[in-house]
């Protein structure tokens, strides 16, 4: 239980202070090389660790198939919800800008900052919570398969959550409280990860013949991530040596993923 909460701590409240880290220093111009990093890690984990070991048990494959498939649709619902609700805002904030300039100019500029923030901002911590939670969960079935299984997922969420919170960063740091607040935010929705993670220690606790399917919805998680998110990222028209780099980083992204069940295990 331990190396569960340890595990979830690195990855929830970790990779936020290392994303805060990275984006005061130079490594923003850096930021598609860690989009391939992380591409890399997620797909590593989920084709070479979670499947192997979930379709090694003794549950039938279909009900493995069934579960990836739902999986992948539950997350793409989630990915639309999401869309949906930042377009909704979007529009509805347009709209009242709309009419805070036909005689408000002045007063709609005043304001403007914290309108910003309230287009984002809160859409931003609550997402990054329920996602947190998710991952927790995720992190935690993977150890109670195997401590090798549970260090190469916090090492694929870890690679993926850092680029993520860099960009949440420049969301919230939009509010005028500042950044200091826009840490401490991101921190307390990072620690939901740690919430998460007991959670499904109680729940799984006893109950293994859960954890094939839990690592089977860990596996879609990863893959629509890496999929339908940071590879289009990548889909650039590059030069020669642009690109080289990007399948290098993508390779180095695996390679790292191998190295933390070695070193870690």
């Amino acid at each position: 239980m331990m190396i569960i909460l340890l595990a979830t701590l690195v990855c929830g409240v970790g990779s936020v202070w290392v994303a805060w880290c990275l984006s005061r220093a130079l490594l923003n111009r850096y930021q598609q090389h860690m989009l391939s990093l992380a591409a890399g890690a997620l797909l590593a984990t989920a084709f070479l660790h979670l499947l192997p070991e979930a379709f090694g048990s003794e549950v039938a494959p279909q009900s493995l198939f069934i579960a990836l498939l739902i999986g992948l649709i539950f997350f793409f619902l989630l990915d639309k919800a999401e869309l949906w609700h930042h377009g909704h805002e979007h529009s509805h904030d347009m709209g009242h800008s709309h009419h805070e300039h036909a005689g408000h100019d002045d007063a709609h500029h005043e304001h403007s900052p914290s309108s910003a923030f309230r287009q984002g901002g809160w859409s931003v911590l609550l997402g990054d919570s329920v996602h947190a939670f998710g991952d927790g969960m995720l992190v935690a079935g993977a150890f109670m398969a195997n401590v090798g299984l549970g260090c190469a997922a916090t090492a694929a969420v870890l690679a993926h959550e850092i680029p993520h919170h860099m960009g949440d960063l420049v969301v919230l740091s939009q509010n005028p409280s500042g950044k200091g607040r826009a840490l401490i935010k991101l921190t307390l929705s990072g620690a939901v990860t740690c919430l998460g993670g007991e959670i499904a220690f109680l729940l799984l606790e006893g109950r293994e013949s859960i954890v094939p399917y839990i690592l089977c919805i860990a596996s879609s998680s990863y893959l629509y991530v890496a999929l339908a998110d940071l590879i289009p990222q990548l889909q650039k028209r590059l030069n020669a040596r642009s690109t080289l780099a990007q399948i290098a980083w993508l390779f180095a992204g695996m390679i790292w993923v191998q190295m933390s069940i070695q070193w870690l295990s």
